[in-house]
Parts: structure tokens; sequence; C-alpha cells
């Protein structure tokens, strides 16, 4: 199958594992080492239907997470001025 880049059109790809984070529900949940087909212009993602289901059923399951960790958070949010 032909890769072409639904971003940039760029046709050169590699695979890769990657991790992202998704938010369900206002809480957040890392995935790591998911194989991704990475575009080599843009660093655009995509992950097949089949790994895309995974993720979906390993976060919306049962399935117990391998660890929990600590996640600072910053915002660029301006602050309100009280006037």
């Amino acid at each position: 199958m032909m890769f072409k880049c639904h971003v940039c059109s760029s046709e050169e790809s590699r695979l890769e594992l990657v991790n992202e984070i998704f938010q369900i529900d206002g809480k957040f949940h890392l995935v790591e080492h998911i194989p991704a087909t990475v575009c080599s212009r843009c660093g655009e993602e995509i992950f097949s239907r089949e790994t895309t289901e995974r993720i979906r059923v390993m976060l919306h399951g049962d399935i117990k997470p391998v660890k929990s960790i600590s996640v600072d958070v910053f915002s660029c949010q301006p602050e309100l001025k009280a006037s």
C-alpha cells in the first residue's frame, strides 16, 4: 500500500513506536509504544484501524494500566484581571 500523508502529501514514511495522550471525561491517559506510520516530512502519526480499536478497548474496557504517573499541568491561558 502506497503511503501519502493527508497533511503535507509526502509519500515518505517510517514505522515507529510512539506515545500518545488521550483525554477522556477530563482524565488523561498515556498509551506508550503505539505502532504508527509517521510522515518523514511533517511527523504526522497515522494509526491502523486495528491499532485504533485496540487503544479504544484498552481505554474504555477493564484493562488495568501498567503504571500510574503524576503529571504537572501548566496553562497558557492569560489571567483574568479584575476591573
